[in-house]
């Protein structure tokens, strides 16, 4: 199974790859992940990674594909890309990888939701700083409203589900995708899920998707 998810933020995308992992024992693979392992790991290209970020430069595309290289070049089974790629060349530099290492991608999966649930979805979280532990005041909400239920302590809302952060997280997913999934779609490898059913829906609706597409191209 080699897949990419591509969703706007809060679409469940992390979700759906850790069942599939359990499930297939497809990896879960991210830039954000990779590039926090190289620059730990002191890796050739993670200080160049580093010099780049401390310029306040983006990394560019060439450095992100060489660690994807490496990290597809260890695996066992297959892959599931989850924020990667991100733009059209990053697309083109991706198949160009693939193509070279005789791993054909099975399905690019687009998880589909409506920007006015994702927006309540993701400014609705609150989390404990000290436990990481997370509560959703619409679909998850602590018993005592502000406070963990396990350990009592005051939750706060991160910077990223923060009402003007998230709408500039979906802004830059809706300018940078938009092509993305037209280049996808042109390819036969598109695949659409509605990412607002319950999570089991989501995940028989995905696998379905993707056997069918599959066996079609064989």
């Amino acid at each position: 199974m080699r897949l990419i998810f591509l969703g706007p933020p809060g679409a469940g995308k992390g979700t759906q790859a850790q069942i599939l992992r359990e499930r297939f024992g497809a990896k879960q693979i991210s830039t954000g992940d990779i590039l926090r392992e190289n620059r730990s790991n002191g890796t050739e290209l993670g200080k160049l990674a580093e010099n780049y970020m401390r310029g306040g430069v983006l990394v560019p595309d060439e450095v992100i594909v060489k660690m994807i290289e490496a990290e597809l070049q260890q695996l066992q089974g297959g892959f599931i890309m989850d924020g990667f790629p991100r733009t059209v060349a990053q697309a083109q530099a991706f198949d160009a990888l693939l193509h070279a290492q005789q791993t054909p991608l099975d399905a690019v999966v687009l998880f589909n939701a409506d920007r006015d649930t994702l927006f309540t979805r993701l400014t609705a979280r609150w989390t404990n700083p000290r436990t990481g532990r997370s509560y959703n005041t619409v679909t998850n909400p602590p018993r005592v409203p502000g406070i963990d239920d396990e350990d009592g302590s005051p939750l706060v809302q991160r910077e990223d589900d923060k009402p003007e952060t998230v709408r500039k997280r979906l802004d830059v997913y809706e300018r940078q995708t938009a092509p993305l999934v037209e280049y996808y779609r042109a390819s036969g490898k598109l695949v659409e899920v509605d990412a607002l059913a319950c999570v089991d829906d989501v995940t028989r609706e995905l696998i379905r998707k993707v056997d069918a597409l599959v066996h079609t191209a064989r």
